[in-house]
């Protein structure tokens, strides 16, 4: 994890909890001039539009004091959604057994995108089957991961 993720997660995971809801992860993207912070939230029972409001407007509020972030930016208060982005090792061992989509930030074995089945993980690495193949991915590579909906 980046360090400017390090600060925002430090930041921000305190507001959002201390408004009853759990810091699910938080996405910082620099789009050339402007960028866009997303902060990924949930709780039991889901969430409402009301609760993004809530932890957007207290979120919005540290962030004017710390300011963190020199450059502009967007601020994105979400549920994680059915194609949620998995962030931590506990997210990735608690959603064993389901589809993923993992894009990694340099090739590992030739490639970057994986497509398959998530096993589980093993010490610091996300195990996961593409076709009859099993990949051991070290979280530190991963860019991107998120669960492939099921309609079944």
């Amino acid at each position: 994890m980046s360090s400017k993720l390090e600060q925002l997660q430090a930041l921000l995971a305190p507001v959002v909890e201390g408004l009853g809801y759990q810091c699910w992860g938080i996405e910082y993207v620099s789009q050339g001039k402007h960028s866009v912070l997303r902060i990924y939230i949930d709780k039991e029972g889901g969430i409402l539009v009301d609760d993004c409001e809530a932890v957007s407007r207290q979120a919005s509020a540290i962030l004017d004091v710390e300011d963190p972030i020199s450059s502009e930016y967007t601020l994105e208060v979400s549920s994680p959604g059915m194609d949620r982005p998995l962030f931590t090792l506990e997210q990735f061992a608690s959603h064993a057994g389901e589809q993923v989509k993992i894009k990694l930030r340099s090739p590992f074995e030739g490639r970057r995108n994986f497509q398959g089945l998530l096993r589980g993980v093993e010490e610091q690495d996300v195990v996961v089957q593409v076709d009859n193949q099993e990949f051991l991915l070290p979280i530190d590579s991963i860019d991107k991961a998120n669960i492939i909906p099921s309609f079944d």
